[in-house]
């Protein structure tokens, strides 16, 4: 097991995105989704994101960036905030979002 504790500035950002999709609006966040999975992956600090879809309908994203800075570069990345404006607009019936500091972090791979 590693053990990786952290309280500095530099510590690891984890964003939960929790979100109802309106249902006419599948198609367009599907695009949406697909060219914006391709921006985040390209910039720097991005670790990691998954998406889970409860039996309710309701999604969760999980994303994280190595630091609080590569994470604010995202949320205000031009194409980025285009599709938040889109989110509000057009694609989510609901949405809430947490950003995070990783205090600490565990690890277990056999």
């Amino acid at each position: 097991m590693s053990n990786e504790g952290s309280g500095s500035d530099d510590a690891a950002v984890v964003t939960v995105f929790r979100s109802t999709l309106r249902p006419e609006a599948v198609e367009e966040y599907e695009r949406t989704a697909e060219r914006m999975d391709g921006l985040v992956r390209a910039m720097p600090g991005f670790v990691d994101y998954k998406t889970f879809t409860s039996v309710d309908g309701e999604r969760v994203s999980v994303v994280t960036f190595a630091s609080m800075e590569d994470h604010q570069a995202w949320r205000n990345h031009p194409e980025h905030r285009e599709a938040q404006r889109l989110g509000r607009e057009r694609l989510y019936a609901t949405f809430s979002i947490q950003v995070c500091t990783c205090i600490a972090q565990w690890h277990f791979a056999p």
